[in-house]
């Protein structure tokens, strides 16, 4: 079982910048392609970002390429976002996943969920 606990959310301008990190509890983390979602209010869930087991292979939406950098630390089992030049569509409550099946860019690939952190961005 894997753990995810994500932190780094906030209120900030647009323009502004945030750095999320996603904590994991167990050490097979390394094992597990990693994956940042995001859900605006009233909308699905959405893919944003992933990275296979060494970040060796990214991929990233389109709304997002180029603003937004995932990255992780297999040795701190931690996932991180960087988030730059943020808009207010950017607003959302960011989670963390988790997959046994490598990167993943769709919901139902995902095998384990953090609680989520919140972003709002204002204008």
């Amino acid at each position: 079982q894997v753990q995810l606990v994500e932190s780094g959310g906030g209120l900030v301008q647009a323009g502004g910048s945030l750095r999320l990190s996603c904590a994991a509890s167990e050490r097979t983390f390394s094992n597990h392609g990693m994956s940042w979602f995001r859900q605006a209010p009233g909308k699905e869930r959405e893919f944003v970002a992933t990275c296979d087991w060494r970040c060796s292979v990214t991929r990233y939406a389109d709304s997002v390429k180029g603003r937004f950098t995932i990255s992780r630390d297999n040795a701190k089992n931690t996932l991180y976002l960087q988030m730059n030049s943020l808009k207010p569509e950017d607003t959302a409550v960011y989670f963390c996943a988790a997959s046994q099946f490598g990167a993943a860019i769709t919901v139902n690939t995902v095998t384990y969920w953090g609680k989520g952190t919140l972003v709002t961005v204002s204008s």
